[in-house]
């Protein structure tokens, strides 16, 4: 029949005509946070014209067809829904808002919201995952719902804990330590991480749609969709922020440098400011995590496992310490090498809590899983000791 155009909104602002079926003079159907708000049923024209207006099967075939279309967009509706985990009371209880865990293992493809929840565990603060997608009233992901108290951006957010839980990772850090662990704070989270950015939405786009986690017989074009009006945001705003108007080598080149000034500053030490973690650690290993695992036969990747090798210990060191139940079946040999196939590369489903603590954590049906901070759950030590240089390069020998 005529051709028609349809507007699918992933992200509540951002519209792609997909050449679909709706007459020129209908509304189109809309796609709105994952959910059909409407679909128009009326048309006529073309093939349905040459029917006859008093065909009694015309009618039959407009009823069907408007019965299977109703299904169909119901389908959908349950499709595209975000899985959303059982309700929590914020009374007196941290809820974590933020997207949904990726299909590879990793947390989060945010480096933001794998920041957020890192902190999170650091101070060993209890807290509930709440999956829905929902951005803040700020439009900000990840957010944090306390006391009924709404706190969107990280830094907020931190403070806030802050104040009216009494916790600060900081307070071992003298006055110039403070401002150095401010100053890297702001080169990762304003200039690190459109570089990174560009490489996993942009450059790398194809390997990060395989992570993207959408389920149902329309994942695929779903995901394609998100994706690609994903690389056009992002491209928008490099612009807009000026990094973007580089060339891609010299947008690697400002990456590169930021990337060697952290492994600077971290040297040999634990953490980024000494031997304790600091909150610049949250920030630092939500960044160079995604470079670590998300990025696969990249540059950032190969700069952080090969000449840069001290920030991968460091992530590794973080990952096994804070993140127990996040590990790769490969976990026995640090790093795949450049040989390795697509195919050898397994990843273990993240396990996840509805209500996480690092030393009370409680299952699904509310069972409580007691540990330490410094051992997983089979009783494996967590020591900073079993991911020091030292292993390293006892590995790299044998190789």
């Amino acid at each position: 029949a005529a051709p028609r155009s349809c507007v699918a909104d992933l992200s509540r602002n951002r519209s792609l005509s997909l050449g679909w079926c709706a007459g020129p003079e209908e509304p189109p159907p809309a796609f709105y946070g994952g959910e059909i708000i409407a679909f128009p049923l009326s048309g006529g024209g073309g093939t349905m014209a040459a029917l006859g207006s008093d065909s009694w099967w015309k009618k039959t075939l407009y009823l069907t067809g408007g019965a299977l279309l109703a299904a169909a967009a119901y389908l959908l509706h349950e499709l595209l829904a975000i899985r959303k985990e059982e309700e929590l009371d914020s009374k007196d209880a941290i809820i974590l808002h933020q997207f949904s865990r990726p299909r590879n293992g990793v947390p989060s493809l945010s480096p933001f919201c794998l920041k957020m929840e890192t902190y999170l565990r650091m101070a060993d603060l209890p807290y509930q995952n709440y999956f829905d997608g929902k951005l803040s009233p700020q439009g900000k992901m990840p957010w944090i719902e306390y006391n009924h108290k709404k706190v969107s951006g990280t830094e907020f957010i931190i403070d806030f804990l802050e104040e009216k839980l009494g916790v600060n990772l900081n307070k071992h850090l003298g006055p110039h330590e403070r401002a150095v662990s401010r100053a890297v704070t702001k080169m990762v989270e304003e200039h690190l991480y459109w570089t990174l950015a560009y490489c996993q939405w942009v450059e790398n786009l194809h390997e990060t749609q395989k992570m993207v986690s959408l389920f149902g017989p329309f994942s695929d074009l779903l995901k394609w969709i998100f994706c690609h009006l994903t690389k056009g945001i992002v491209k928008r705003e490099m612009y807009g922020h000026g990094i973007g108007r580089f060339s891609e080598e010299e947008m690697y080149t400002l990456m590169e440098k930021d990337m060697r000034t952290l492994a600077g500053l971290l040297g040999d030490k634990k953490y980024i400011m000494g031997s304790t973690v600091s909150t610049v650690d949250a920030t630092v290993f939500g960044h160079l995590a995604q470079a670590m695992w998300t990025l696969p036969g990249t540059r950032p990747e190969r700069l952080i496992k090969g000449e840069l090798i001290n920030l991968a210990m460091y992530c590794e060191r973080i990952r096994r310490k804070f993140w127990p139940e996040w590990h790769h079946d490969d976990d026995n040999t640090l790093y795949e090498s450049e040989e390795s196939s697509e195919a050898s590369k397994t990843y273990s489903p993240l396990r996840d809590f509805s209500f996480y603590s690092r030393t009370e954590t409680f299952d699904e049906e509310g069972n409580s899983i007691s540990q330490t901070p410094d051992t997983d759950y089979t009783g494996h030590s967590l020591f900073d000791s079993d991911v020091d240089m030292d292993e390293y390069r006892d590995h790299e020998q044998c190789k």
